[in-house]
């Protein structure tokens, strides 16, 4: 998978970029003073392959000349009704305020939609209020039943 947004490059993970991938995520979560979570909520990051491509899910990464600038991943779920989870979508600052979250957010939903899937769920935190904003400017709902320790938020948007 290769799309093209302005100058970035959105492509699937491969496993030699495990530690950037990583990393990339730490620095986001650590701007807005989030811990990172090698055993919990950041496992999946690490073991791609069994959290992601053995379930069916995808895993992309946003490259810009070269540089990783970005994540964004989705999988199955059993909560809901035919349901995925959009997960790791992280940008760095330079990837920021030029619509890319908002295009990166909409490939993902695209795909997700083409699997069968009928649920989108998003956890997210509060203190990461660009996310929120964009979630719900893009049709996701609150919900109840938040399961990820650093997270005080879930939506839910139906396909």
């Amino acid at each position: 998978m290769h799309l093209h947004y302005q100058d970035f490059l959105i492509r699937d993970w491969q496993p030699g970029e495990r530690a950037a991938v990583y990393e990339l995520i730490g620095l986001v979560l650590a701007e807005y003073g989030l811990p990172q979570e090698p055993d919990g909520a950041d496992r999946d990051a690490i073991a791609v392959e069994e959290c992601y491509l053995k379930t069916g899910g995808e895993f992309w990464v946003v490259e810009r000349h070269k540089k990783l600038v970005g994540t964004g991943a989705y999988y199955p779920i059993s909560r809901g009704k035919k349901a995925a989870e959009i997960r790791k979508m992280y940008l760095l600052p330079e990837a920021r305020r030029r619509g890319l979250g908002k295009f990166l957010l909409g490939q993902l939903e695209q795909r997700i939609a083409e699997q069968g899937f009928t649920q989108i769920w998003i956890e997210t935190a509060s203190v990461l209020q660009e996310a929120v904003l964009l979630y719900e400017r893009n049709g996701y709902q609150p919900s109840e039943g938040v399961e990820t320790e650093r997270c005080d938020r879930i939506y839910i948007k139906r396909l």
